[in-house]
């Protein structure tokens, strides 16, 4: 199915819309970044979202391990030293990980246009999600239909060309978005190339007692993909992915009790060849995977316990694959989750989630997490957590000249704990928290001995991560912000000897921070970051965004990342873009 014709057949959902009663839509004043006033634990997000999503987490306390920095066509996710396996993807609230490779949980089909906020969670508050949140998680708010349209066209270095629009419409009882992107470069160097188109389509419509919402997303990809998966081994390689994604939810206020049923539909085609020269190999793999998943939750506030949730869920995952076969695998999940209030200052919450897996033991998670606030402003907080992880099929199944799966991979565990302090002011906000993560028979691609001819998949025995986070948000004057953020992560694996496939690949030491002055003729930001992994040297990285009002619709812009043409892999063995700039103009009205 081409792109258009899916676009086509999102439009004819739309007389399927009804009317109800709303009060107006009113669109939430942005923050920056700074803890979550009212959460328990560290959790944090951004609200600020105007190119690119993926150019937004980079401001985060949050790895991204890209192939392609400056456009993220292909970039992995990495929280709190966790493989890129152990993060896991939210929309709204609902689980969109990949269950071919989680290399494909960048592909999500939504416009910067649809997406209202970012919030990475730790892993005490995400455990009642389900699988996956080694790390913790990345929950991606979509934004309420607007009376807003947004056109933004720009061009750029290696015959970079983007352009996106936005048309919104906002009426009683009913809202309506629908976004088109697209964006193409010649690469900054052989074989890395890339095209990619994006098409979404969201509408709620607003009842009497509560709202529903459905999301449509659709996103094509076609990228060279030099060494992407087989570092330093020269493989020119080529990879076509295709996303589609439905979710659908209902929330309702039935005589103070919250009831929320939701359905999510997410596809997935990656076609891959290893080497399109096809003078070393012509090594071609077809996949298609499929994720569905019903579930409703149920929500109540009480005198003595507070509030209280029941949620259950059915999921199946299932893939048709040239190299991995047919596989499916299903899961039965139930979880219930508490929080209440001790006092005026004094708050806990907790949360139990069991899972039956076919092919796999019935597993648990869970969370307890404590809440101090010792003054107006200032709170302290403690959180303690079990997280589970399962094999993808690559994991289980691949096999290629470099690579081989291992069906007999066992479900990962990890045992977290947390503790923080939190501080918010009008013009000032702080946060600071140390973390312990006990990980057992987690999963790693790994080689006993140089000789040996392939990768394969294997539950290593141990690893302790610990680590600290911080973050800053000052405001310095009316017009000028600054947002900083920094993590130490230290990893001790009991890894008998392996030799790793991508190496230890966690950051060692991150720090971002963004200086925003909002001038009379545009906003500008400078941005700054630095990395550095363990074995390997750091590297420090400016970004510029310059912007010029020229009336109250339109603005030209100037983005320049890599300003000092850093060379630096975030990936060993995979070269990162220098200097890349892309000059364009933007209409909102």
């Amino acid at each position: 199915m081409s792109a258009f014709l899916f676009a086509l057949l999102i439009l004819l959902n739309i007389p399927q819309l009804v009317y109800g009663q709303d009060a107006p839509l009113v669109e939430l004043e942005p923050i920056i970044i700074s803890p979550r006033q009212g959460s328990i634990s560290s959790s944090y997000q951004l609200e600020e979202i105007s190119d690119s999503a993926l150019e937004a987490l980079a401001n985060l306390a949050l790895d991204l391990q890209s192939r392609n920095l400056s456009k993220g066509i292909q970039s992995d996710f990495s929280l709190r030293g966790s493989t890129f396996q152990g993060v896991l993807i939210l929309i709204d609230g609902q689980r969109i990980n990949d269950p071919q490779t989680a290399h494909h949980n960048c592909d999500i089909p939504l416009t910067a246009h649809d997406i209202r906020s970012i919030e990475i969670i730790p892993p005490g508050g995400s455990s009642s999600f389900g699988p996956d949140a080694i790390g913790g998680a990345i929950n991606i708010k979509t934004r309420d239909p607007q009376n807003k349209k947004t056109l933004r066209l720009s061009s750029g270095e290696h015959n970079l060309r983007s352009g996106s629009f936005s048309f919104g419409l906002a009426r009683e009882g009913f809202g309506l978005r629908y976004s088109l992107e697209r964006e193409e470069a010649g690469g900054f160097t052989y074989d890395r190339e890339f095209k990619k188109f994006t098409s979404s389509l969201q509408y709620n419509i607003n009842l009497p007692q509560g709202i529903f919402k459905t999301t449509w997303g659709y996103q094509e990809k076609e990228f060279g993909a030099y060494d992407f998966y087989t570092p330093a081994k020269g493989y020119p390689s080529q990879e076509w992915t295709k996303t589609y994604l439905l979710n659908s939810g209902l929330e309702l206020d039935q005589g103070g009790m919250m009831i929320k049923p939701n359905f999510l539909w997410r596809r997935h085609f990656d076609k891959f060849m290893l080497d399109k020269t096809q003078q070393r190999t012509n090594y071609l793999n077809h996949h298609r995977s499929d994720v569905y998943t019903p579930s409703i939750y149920f929500q109540r506030q009480t005198h003595q316990l507070g509030k209280i949730g029941l949620g259950l869920e059915y999921g199946k995952e299932q893939i048709d694959s040239t190299n991995l076969g047919q596989r499916h695998r299903e899961h039965k999940g139930i979880f219930f989750d508490q929080a209440r209030d001790l006092g005026e200052d004094l708050w806990i919450g907790g949360s139990v989630r069991f899972d039956d897996f076919q092919g796999l033991d019935e597993v648990f998670s869970a969370a307890f997490n404590l809440r101090y606030r010792f003054r107006p402003r200032d709170f302290l907080y403690l959180g303690l957590s079990r997280n589970i992880r399962l094999p993808s099929f690559t994991e289980l199944y691949y096999n290629d000249p470099t690579t081989l799966g291992n069906p007999d991979l066992s479900t990962e565990e990890s045992f977290n704990y947390e503790i923080g302090l939190g501080c918010n002011r009008a013009n000032f906000s702080f946060g600071l928290t140390g973390f312990l993560r006990i990980e057992q028979d987690f999963i790693d691609w790994v080689k006993y001995s140089s000789g040996q001819e392939k990768w394969q998949a294997e539950n290593i025995t141990e690893a302790e991560v610990c680590g600290m986070e911080g973050n800053l948000r000052i405001g310095i004057n009316k017009d000028i912000v600054l947002t900083s953020n920094y993590s130490y992560i230290n990893k001790r694996i009991n890894d008998k000897g392996c030799l790793y496939k991508y190496g230890p690949n966690y950051v060692r030491h991150l720090f971002n921070s963004v200086f925003e002055f909002n001038l009379p003729f545009g906003i500008q930001k400078i941005r700054f970051h630095y990395k550095k992994r363990p074995r390997r040297d750091g590297w420090f990285i400016v970004d510029a965004h310059l912007s010029y009002n020229l009336n109250k619709v339109s603005k030209i812009f100037l983005k320049v990342n890599n300003l000092f043409n850093v060379e630096f892999q975030e990936i060993e063995g995979i070269a990162q873009p220098g200097r890349w700039a892309e000059l364009g103009v933007k209409f909102e009205w």
